[in-house]
């Protein structure tokens, strides 16, 4: 009920029914009583399908929300182990410029060494 193709079809089918029963003597009448029916019937009809399609969309959008926020929980936990892993790498590269400096320290304290001749 939503295609370009069963509008078409749909507006075909109206003027077929209007000069089927206009120039022959057709089953129904000038006001057209029996498509007036009809149309009424689909008008219904159409008012509940929109609702089942909006419903159904409804649960789509829900659904991919829901798949958004898991993946979003995710990355945040992988965030924060990365971030863990980052801090321990800092800290042990603050260790390693404490002892560095610590093994330094003697050497320059020292003065500078005489150069040699090899």
């Amino acid at each position: 009920m939503g295609s370009w193709r069963f509008v078409g079809g749909f507006v075909l089918f109206m003027i077929l029914w209007a000069v089927a029963n206009s120039f022959a003597s057709g089953w129904d009448p000038y006001p057209f009583i029996l498509l007036n029916l009809f149309l009424s019937m689909l008008a219904g009809l159409q008012g509940a399908i929109l609702l089942i399609s909006a419903k159904r969309q409804d649960a789509i959008a829900a659904a991919l929300a829901q798949h958004d926020f898991d993946t979003n929980i995710a990355a945040k936990t992988d965030i924060e182990a990365l971030l863990e892993i980052n801090n321990r790498q800092l800290a042990m590269i603050g260790d390693l410029q404490a002892i560095l400096e610590r093994l330094d320290l003697p050497t320059r304290s020292a003065g500078p060494t005489p150069a040699t001749n090899d």
